[in-house]
């Protein structure tokens, strides 16, 4: 476990940990026709298969898919912030926020390449304290 994470309990249920103590997302892989999830999951959407679904760890680079600046949240939100749709490298799109880059339009490029990166939640969330969430932060040396 980082020292940044050590010691913090998952936001989500489907932030796990290694053995080793590191953080990742598990996604769940449909056996018959390969579509992939962010979480736990019975049954494929996609092809509608029963019991086929198979755990993985999703990986921790991918694609900025879509954006939204957010200007106006909750009291104790640190506004404005980029909330972020991310199509990662292994197949499964998922949501989260992009760090460590100014939210403004001329610094977002659609297809940006970003990286998963695990911070204390309570950079999204003023009650986030004590947990740990996901993040996307700019992938280095793709600026």
């Amino acid at each position: 476990m980082t020292e940044t994470t050590q010691g913090l309990k998952p936001a989500t249920p489907y932030l796990k940990f290694t053995d080793a103590g590191e953080p990742f997302l598990q996604g769940f892989k449909c056996v018959h026709c390969s579509q992939t999830y962010l979480g736990q999951r019975d049954h494929c959407a996609k092809c509608a298969a029963r019991d086929c679904m198979s755990p993985m760890n999703l990986g921790t680079s991918g694609l900025l898919y879509n954006y939204t600046i957010v200007y106006r949240s909750y009291p104790g939100i640190k506004v404005p912030f980029v909330s972020a749709v991310v199509d990662l490298d292994s197949g499964c799109t998922i949501k989260g926020n992009l760090l460590d880059i100014e939210p403004s339009p001329e610094n977002l490029d659609f297809d940006m390449p970003v990286e998963v990166v695990f911070r204390g939640a309570e950079l999204s969330n003023s009650a986030g304290e004590g947990f740990i969430s996901h993040f996307f932060v700019p992938k280095k040396g793709s600026e």
